[in-house]
This record gives structure tokens, C-alpha cells and sequence, in this order.
């Protein structure tokens, strides 16, 4: 599902099943990573205005913290904005599932 400014998109790695979400705004982005129903979970902001992002954490994330932190750091630097970035997980995500979660959200930003 998607409308100008919203985008909404299951994802399925393996046996696990992710909801994207993205909103977008003229200075940046949300997008919300959700496995097992729509729920907030761990949440890190980036700001990409300069040379390099700043990032810092709201919700402190028990597993994939480098996972969250990355992506609102990609998100915002290409954007050259704000991402607010928030990942919940039944489990670790592992590198196989990051990277396809990753490449799902950049294309959203990107679209």
C-alpha cells in the first residue's frame, strides 16, 4: 500500500514476515520495522544535514543497535535530512535478514 508520503509493505525472509513503514516528510523520514504486527520498538534518530550523520538513541535497542543505527545513518545522509528509524524483533535479525531489510527500506526512501 502506498499514498503520497505513506508506504506500507510486508516483507517475508525465511519464515519471518517484517511490516515496513515509511512516512515521509519534506525534511525527512520515519519508517518502522515491525515483525509479528505493527509495534514500536526500539527507536534511534539520525540527522544527515553535514559532512557526516548524527545519531543518537531514544529507545535503547537490546539486539541489532549497529542494525538501527546504519540504516537511519544511510537513510539520512541521502536524504541530507532526519531519519527516525524503530526496529521491533521477536529475534536477532542476523546479516542475511539485515540486508534484505536494508535494501527493502532504501528502495521505499529512494522511490
Amino acid at each position: 500500500m502506498s499514498t503520497r508520503g505513506y508506504t506500507k509493505k510486508t516483507i517475508s525472509v525465511g519464515d519471518r514476515k517484517f511490516l515496513l513503514q515509511s512516512i515521509s516528510f519534506d525534511n525527512g523520514n520515519f519508517v518502522s520495522v515491525s515483525e509479528g504486527g505493527q509495534k514500536i520498538g526500539s527507536m534511534v534518530v539520525s540527522i544527515g544535514t553535514g559532512p557526516s550523520a548524527i545519531t543518537t538513541t531514544v529507545i535503547p535497542a537490546k539486539t541489532d543497535f549497529l542494525f538501527l543505527k546504519l540504516t537511519a545513518e544511510r537513510i539520512s545522509t541521502s536524504i541530507k535530512g532526519i531519519s527516525i528509524v524503530s526496529l521491533f524483533a521477536t529475534k536477532e535479525l542476523g546479516n542475511d535478514t539485515a540486508k534484505i531489510l536494508m535494501g527493502e527500506i532504501m528502495e521505499i526512501i529512494q522511490a
